[in-house]
């Protein structure tokens, strides 16, 4: 199995787990993730550890009898129980000895570059020192707008951040069937799929919790993201015993969500784990080739449209003129400026803005090629 070899872990504990299906804090579980964390750290493994739970928990010691709609009361539940959460992690990790760090975040704070470096340098740090960070999104704070929607998403971008080599999802499902196991009887578990399986999204449809706020399906988006920077996931469920131990002794345990994608560097997982782009550029099929097949460089004649306000330096789409994203990179020109420039030569920019900043619209260095986009580069047959 994949972790008996994973040298930097990334796990990522559901909210059905951790509050005991929505009745409180389960310490007794929590106990025992924090002894298995203990058990791979002494294997020499790196551990950094996602846990949802703050928003179910804040629910229970507000005495509320069902999950709130209104943001702002999931905001309240979320401060509340954050508390208790981190409260009970701390304990059961000095235990074993172990320091511990909370780490709260929303999109925003991966969305912007400076941000992004400082909190891999947080973490690192913290690694280094032998410290086990848990992460959270940071419920109490976050709006629609710059929030993940699931800590597997928070799971997989930290992932990509740390450069883990797998991703291990615990949750109340055994793992990935071939159909909604309380549907279909016939169902069976997958022992393991590659990620570039076109059937893995299908497979996934409807199997969820009513407790936490993702189901089967984001955590196969959460590994695919996972797999852009060359990491592996595992989806298994966090109530067979021992589950981490037996793992990581190379026990074959839920689904091993596997992929052949060559790691990519540090910037570029940045930018491919960037879900919130600040607008979007349409390119002939002239640009669309250039990119993904000669591994070039977005040069302006290839841009037929533009849309949003972006300025210099954020993160833009690359769209092909069937609507579908083939690309997105750190853009050189503001979108006013892109809108004067396109359909022009790069040796043009000069004449036509009175100055010039860069040849490229987006430098091949500052781009990243998505999804299936990715393999054309290397197998252009």
């Amino acid at each position: 199995m994949i972790l008996k070899k994973a040298k930097r872990i990334v796990i990522k504990i559901g909210s059905s787990l951790v509050t005991d299906q929505g009745k409180g804090l389960d310490h007794g579980m929590l106990s025992s993730f924090a002894r298995q964390i203990a058990h791979l750290k002494k294997e020499n493994k790196t551990i950094i550890l996602v846990s949802s739970g703050a928003v179910a928990e804040g629910i229970q010691r507000l005495s509320w009898e069902s999950r709130p709609r209104e943001l702002y009361k999931l905001q309240a539940a979320a401060a509340v129980g954050q508390m208790g959460l981190i409260q009970t992690y701390e304990s059961c990790f000095n235990a074993h000895k172990l320091q511990t760090a909370q780490l709260l975040l929303t999109h925003d704070d991966l969305s912007n570059r400076k941000r992004y470096l400082n909190i891999r340098s947080t973490l690192t740090t913290l690694l280094d020192i032998d410290v086990v960070p848990i992460i959270n999104e940071n419920d109490s704070v976050v709006t629609d707008e710059i929030r993940f929607g699931d800590n597997d998403t928070l799971a997989s971008l930290v992932t990509n951040l740390i450069e883990a080599d797998t991703l291990v999802i615990l949750t109340d499902q055994a793992g990935l069937y071939t159909n909604d196991p309380r549907v279909d009887s016939k169902a069976k578990l997958l022992d393991s799929i590659m990620v570039e399986d076109p059937a893995i999204e299908q497979m996934a449809g409807g199997i969820g919790s009513s407790i936490g706020s993702g189901g089967m399906l984001t955590k196969i988006i959460a590994a695919k993201h996972a797999a852009r920077s060359g990491a592996n996931t595992i989806i298994a469920s966090g109530y067979e015993k021992n589950i981490l131990v037996r793992l990581s002794e190379g026990e074959a345990i839920g689904t091993q969500i596997l992929t052949d994608t060559k790691k990519i560097t540090a910037r570029k997982q940045w930018l491919a784990g960037h879900l919130q782009a600040n607008g979007k550029v349409v390119l002939d099929e002239g640009a669309e080739k250039a990119l993904t097949i000669e591994g070039k460089s977005l040069l302006p004649i290839g841009v037929i449209e533009t849309t949003n306000n972006f300025e210099r330096g954020e993160v833009v789409n690359c769209i092909n003129k069937n609507g579908e994203e083939i690309a997105r990179g750190l853009i050189n020109y503001s979108a006013e400026e892109t809108k004067k420039i396109l359909r022009h030569s790069s040796k043009d920019i000069e004449s036509i803005l009175g100055y010039v900043d860069e040849m490229e619209l987006i430098h091949r260095n500052n781009l990243v090629l998505l999804n299936e986009h990715t393999k054309k580069i290397n197998n252009p047959n």
